[in-house]
């Protein structure tokens, strides 16, 4: 699992980067503020529930939650589940909205 800050994400999403960003909190959370990420709740991931993302094994993932734990138990997961390449977004959509504003 590698890491990614708030800022580092933003400039590839200005950037126009394709990303694959997940977003692993719940609905509720997601419908209150979200940064654009695929939903796929943590107990989905726990589930294996995760066929929509099944052709990313091989490709870099970012992940977020709210603050970054949820997220780096996703990749932990996800690793197990034969990921290669995945990144927490430190702080999650805590820190993103602590920079860059938000609801």
């Amino acid at each position: 699992m590698k890491e990614i800050t708030v800022e580092a994400l933003k400039a590839r999403m200005d950037a126009g980067e394709k990303i694959h960003l997940l977003d692993v909190r719940e609905p509720s959370e997601y419908a209150e503020f979200n940064i654009g990420g695929q939903l796929i709740p943590l107990g989905n991931i726990q589930a294996m529930a995760i066929d929509e993302i099944e052709d990313l094994r091989n490709e870099e993932v970012i992940i977020h939650c709210r603050s970054g734990k949820r997220s780096a138990t996703a990749c932990i997961l996800l690793e197990q589940f034969g990921f290669t390449d995945t990144t927490n977004v430190v702080g999650g959509v805590l820190a993103w909205q602590e920079k860059f504003g938000g609801a």
